[in-house]
Protein backbone atom coordinates (compact mmCIF):
# COMPACT_ATOMS: atom_id res chain seq x y z
CA UNK A 1 0.00 0.00 0.00
CA UNK A 2 0.87 3.35 -0.94
CA UNK A 3 0.49 5.82 1.80
CA UNK A 4 0.09 9.16 1.66
CA UNK A 5 2.54 11.81 2.56
CA UNK A 6 0.27 12.79 5.72
CA UNK A 7 0.07 9.09 6.56
CA UNK A 8 3.58 8.13 6.09
CA UNK A 9 4.60 11.20 8.71
CA UNK A 10 2.63 9.55 11.21
CA UNK A 11 3.15 6.45 10.61
CA UNK A 12 6.73 7.61 11.05
CA UNK A 13 6.27 8.66 14.74
CA UNK A 14 3.83 5.99 15.74
CA UNK A 15 6.53 2.97 13.79
CA UNK A 16 8.26 3.34 11.19
CA UNK A 17 8.35 -0.32 11.15
CA UNK A 18 4.20 -0.72 11.27
CA UNK A 19 2.77 -3.37 8.60
CA UNK A 20 -0.17 -1.77 5.73
CA UNK A 21 -2.18 -4.56 7.33
CA UNK A 22 -1.82 -2.83 10.54
CA UNK A 23 -2.32 0.25 9.44
CA UNK A 24 -5.62 -0.88 7.57
CA UNK A 25 -6.84 -2.97 10.33
CA UNK A 26 -9.71 -0.87 12.39
CA UNK A 27 -9.12 -2.67 15.21
CA UNK A 28 -5.24 -1.56 15.63
CA UNK A 29 -6.85 2.23 14.29
CA UNK A 30 -9.09 2.35 17.38
CA UNK A 31 -6.31 0.94 19.55
CA UNK A 32 -4.00 3.25 18.55
CA UNK A 33 -6.59 6.50 18.73
CA UNK A 34 -4.48 9.46 19.81
CA UNK A 35 -6.35 10.92 23.14
CA UNK A 36 -4.23 12.96 25.05
CA UNK A 37 -2.93 16.68 23.72
CA UNK A 38 0.71 15.51 23.82
CA UNK A 39 0.05 12.87 21.23
CA UNK A 40 -1.86 15.48 19.29
CA UNK A 41 1.12 17.66 19.30
CA UNK A 42 4.14 15.05 18.47
CA UNK A 43 2.12 13.04 15.45
CA UNK A 44 0.97 16.21 13.72
CA UNK A 45 4.34 17.82 14.70
CA UNK A 46 2.73 21.00 16.22
CA UNK A 47 3.02 22.87 19.71
CA UNK A 48 0.95 24.37 21.72
CA UNK A 49 1.99 27.04 23.60
CA UNK A 50 1.89 26.48 27.29
CA UNK A 51 -1.48 28.31 28.54
CA UNK A 52 -3.44 27.27 25.38
CA UNK A 53 -2.19 23.43 26.10
CA UNK A 54 -3.06 23.51 29.86
CA UNK A 55 -7.14 25.26 28.77
CA UNK A 56 -7.47 22.52 26.11
CA UNK A 57 -6.26 19.96 28.51
CA UNK A 58 -8.85 20.97 31.39
CA UNK A 59 -11.40 21.18 28.19
CA UNK A 60 -11.01 17.14 27.51
CA UNK A 61 -11.25 16.38 31.53
CA UNK A 62 -15.22 17.30 30.46
CA UNK A 63 -15.21 16.20 27.30
CA UNK A 64 -12.84 14.20 25.79
CA UNK A 65 -10.92 13.58 22.82
CA UNK A 66 -10.57 10.83 20.90
CA UNK A 67 -9.49 10.25 16.99
CA UNK A 68 -8.01 7.25 14.99
CA UNK A 69 -4.25 8.02 13.23
CA UNK A 70 -6.09 6.83 10.28
CA UNK A 71 -8.90 10.20 10.56
CA UNK A 72 -5.68 12.28 12.10
CA UNK A 73 -3.87 11.81 8.74
CA UNK A 74 -6.85 13.63 7.26
CA UNK A 75 -5.87 16.88 8.54
CA UNK A 76 -3.73 19.40 7.19
CA UNK A 77 -0.53 19.56 9.36
CA UNK A 78 0.17 23.09 7.77
CA UNK A 79 -2.93 25.11 8.41
CA UNK A 80 -4.11 22.38 10.89
CA UNK A 81 -6.40 25.69 12.63
CA UNK A 82 -8.52 25.89 9.50
CA UNK A 83 -8.72 22.19 8.33
CA UNK A 84 -12.26 20.69 9.00
CA UNK A 85 -11.27 17.67 10.54
CA UNK A 86 -9.53 19.41 13.51
CA UNK A 87 -11.91 21.44 14.08
CA UNK A 88 -14.36 18.53 13.94
CA UNK A 89 -12.23 16.41 16.01
CA UNK A 90 -9.82 18.59 18.62
CA UNK A 91 -10.90 20.90 21.47
CA UNK A 92 -11.89 24.56 20.77
CA UNK A 93 -11.04 26.90 23.58
CA UNK A 94 -14.91 28.17 23.55
CA UNK A 95 -15.83 24.92 24.98
CA UNK A 96 -14.67 25.89 28.20
CA UNK A 97 -17.96 28.85 27.25
CA UNK A 98 -20.67 27.22 29.04
CA UNK A 99 -23.10 29.96 29.19
CA UNK A 100 -26.13 30.23 31.68
CA UNK A 101 -28.67 28.99 28.68
CA UNK A 102 -26.24 26.17 27.21
CA UNK A 103 -28.18 22.97 27.59
CA UNK A 104 -26.61 20.00 29.18
CA UNK A 105 -29.15 17.92 26.67
CA UNK A 106 -29.83 20.24 24.02
CA UNK A 107 -32.22 17.61 22.12
CA UNK A 108 -33.95 16.76 25.96
CA UNK A 109 -33.60 13.01 24.96
CA UNK A 110 -32.81 12.37 29.22
CA UNK A 111 -36.62 14.05 29.50
CA UNK A 112 -38.11 11.10 26.44
CA UNK A 113 -36.19 8.33 28.00
CA UNK A 114 -38.59 5.80 29.68
CA UNK A 115 -35.62 3.28 30.50
CA UNK A 116 -31.62 3.35 30.25
CA UNK A 117 -30.89 3.27 26.50
CA UNK A 118 -34.24 4.49 24.99
CA UNK A 119 -35.24 7.62 23.75
CA UNK A 120 -39.11 7.72 22.71
CA UNK A 121 -40.08 11.02 21.64
CA UNK A 122 -41.98 10.07 18.97
CA UNK A 123 -45.23 7.49 19.37
CA UNK A 124 -44.14 4.89 16.27
CA UNK A 125 -40.03 5.14 16.73
CA UNK A 126 -37.52 4.89 19.26
CA UNK A 127 -33.92 5.57 19.60
CA UNK A 128 -31.98 2.60 21.00
CA UNK A 129 -28.94 3.89 22.68
CA UNK A 130 -26.33 0.59 22.66
CA UNK A 131 -23.29 2.27 23.01
CA UNK A 132 -21.62 5.66 24.09
CA UNK A 133 -18.33 5.26 21.58
CA UNK A 134 -17.01 6.61 18.79
CA UNK A 135 -14.40 6.23 16.95
CA UNK A 136 -13.61 9.70 16.93
CA UNK A 137 -15.59 11.94 19.45
CA UNK A 138 -16.89 14.90 17.90
CA UNK A 139 -17.27 18.41 19.24
CA UNK A 140 -20.08 19.53 18.16
CA UNK A 141 -21.63 15.79 18.89
CA UNK A 142 -25.02 17.08 20.77
CA UNK A 143 -24.59 13.53 23.02
CA UNK A 144 -20.92 14.52 23.99
CA UNK A 145 -21.93 14.87 27.58
CA UNK A 146 -22.23 10.90 27.66
CA UNK A 147 -19.57 10.23 24.97
CA UNK A 148 -16.29 8.95 26.57
CA UNK A 149 -17.81 9.68 30.35
CA UNK A 150 -17.60 5.95 31.17
CA UNK A 151 -16.44 4.79 27.93
CA UNK A 152 -18.49 1.47 28.38
CA UNK A 153 -21.23 -0.83 26.17
CA UNK A 154 -23.70 -1.36 27.96
CA UNK A 155 -24.54 -4.69 29.41
CA UNK A 156 -26.97 -7.24 28.32
CA UNK A 157 -29.46 -6.49 30.91
CA UNK A 158 -29.35 -3.08 29.95
CA UNK A 159 -29.93 -3.78 26.52
CA UNK A 160 -32.92 -6.17 27.64
CA UNK A 161 -34.55 -3.47 29.58
CA UNK A 162 -34.83 -1.49 26.58
CA UNK A 163 -35.91 -4.49 24.77
CA UNK A 164 -38.62 -4.94 27.12
CA UNK A 165 -39.81 -1.76 26.34
CA UNK A 166 -39.77 -2.35 22.98
CA UNK A 167 -42.34 -5.23 23.62
CA UNK A 168 -44.49 -3.50 25.68
CA UNK A 169 -44.89 -0.40 23.35
CA UNK A 170 -46.84 -2.04 20.39
CA UNK A 171 -47.40 1.00 18.78
CA UNK A 172 -43.57 1.44 17.93
CA UNK A 173 -42.97 0.05 14.59
CA UNK A 174 -39.24 1.39 14.07
CA UNK A 175 -36.12 1.34 16.31
CA UNK A 176 -33.48 3.40 15.57
CA UNK A 177 -30.26 1.97 16.49
CA UNK A 178 -27.79 4.47 17.82
CA UNK A 179 -24.84 5.72 20.24
CA UNK A 180 -22.20 6.50 20.01
CA UNK A 181 -21.81 4.24 17.21
CA UNK A 182 -23.49 0.86 17.54
CA UNK A 183 -20.97 -0.22 14.51
CA UNK A 184 -18.25 0.10 17.58
CA UNK A 185 -19.79 -3.00 18.89
CA UNK A 186 -18.44 -6.86 18.05
CA UNK A 187 -20.36 -8.37 15.21
CA UNK A 188 -21.84 -10.94 17.48
CA UNK A 189 -23.14 -8.76 19.96
CA UNK A 190 -24.68 -6.36 17.40
CA UNK A 191 -26.45 -9.44 15.89
CA UNK A 192 -27.69 -10.24 19.07
CA UNK A 193 -29.21 -7.01 19.39
CA UNK A 194 -30.56 -6.94 15.99
CA UNK A 195 -32.04 -10.51 16.56
CA UNK A 196 -34.11 -9.53 19.71
CA UNK A 197 -35.28 -6.87 18.19
CA UNK A 198 -36.20 -8.39 14.61
CA UNK A 199 -38.10 -10.60 16.78
CA UNK A 200 -40.57 -8.54 18.47
CA UNK A 201 -43.96 -8.50 16.52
Amino acid sequence: MAYTENQQFIVDRINPQLTDSHWQDWRWQLRNSIRTVQAFEKLLNIDFEAEERAKIETITEKFPISITPYYLSLIDREHFREDPIYRQSFPNLLEANIAEYDLCDPLAEDKDSPVPGITHRYPDRVLFHVSNTCSMYCRHCTRKRKVGDLDYIPSREVIKSGLDYIRRSPEVRDVLLSGGDPLMLSDDYLEWILAEVRDIP
